[in-house]
């Protein structure tokens, strides 16, 4: 299986969740091509991959302005090469996990959906399917945001992603690629 690892971060906790994508399924025997966002000019072509697992940290209800801005550019590509049909028809064996990881100060996981759901757009309009949606929580690191990790409704989230949080990670990767390759 050839699979994209597209991920956006600004403070590590996505990438912490990216890399053990990447260790994972390299270690199931699957080549993967991992790319960090930096930018909405990455020249990427996600239909050259049967699985994409796509991340980005939570700012503002939505993905960080990068994953944003390449979402954007990727649909109107795709779209004016004629790849976005009416009634987005499914792909046979193109499958996307979107994921986000998350400190829900306010509102908690609600905070995060927006942010799935908006990258999700890209892959179900080109016929992806979509066979995880993961909500990963992330601890605030900035210093001035630093006592949000522990007044928000999530409670105490410091140090999160943590060794427990990436090891669910780990075995949903193996699960869902198990269940896609069936």
């Amino acid at each position: 299986m050839n699979v994209l690892n597209l991920y956006f971060t600004s403070t590590g906790n996505t990438e912490k969740v990216a890399l053990q994508i990447q260790d994972i399924v390299r270690e199931l025997g699957h080549s993967v091509e991992t790319v960090k966002v930096t930018s909405g000019n990455i020249d990427v072509d996600i239909l050259q991959f049967d699985f994409v697992f796509v991340g980005s940290g939570v700012y503002g209800q939505l993905p960080g302005k990068p994953m944003i801005e390449l979402h954007r550019k990727l649909l109107q590509k795709y779209n004016e090469a004629g790849e976005v049909k009416p009634a987005s028809p499914r792909r046979p064996s193109a499958n996307v996990v979107v994921y986000c990881t998350y400190g829900g100060m306010h509102t908690g996981i609600n905070e995060a959906i927006p942010a799935v759901k908006f990258m999700g757009q890209l892959y179900d309009h080109l016929g992806y399917t979509i066979v995880g949606e993961w909500y990963v929580v992330g601890e605030y690191k900035p210093e001035r945001f630093r006592d949000r990790s522990i007044r928000g409704r999530l409670g105490d989230i410091r140090g999160r992603p943590n060794t427990e949080d990436l090891k669910e990670v780990a075995e949903k990767v193996k699960g869902i690629l198990k269940a896609c390759t069936e």
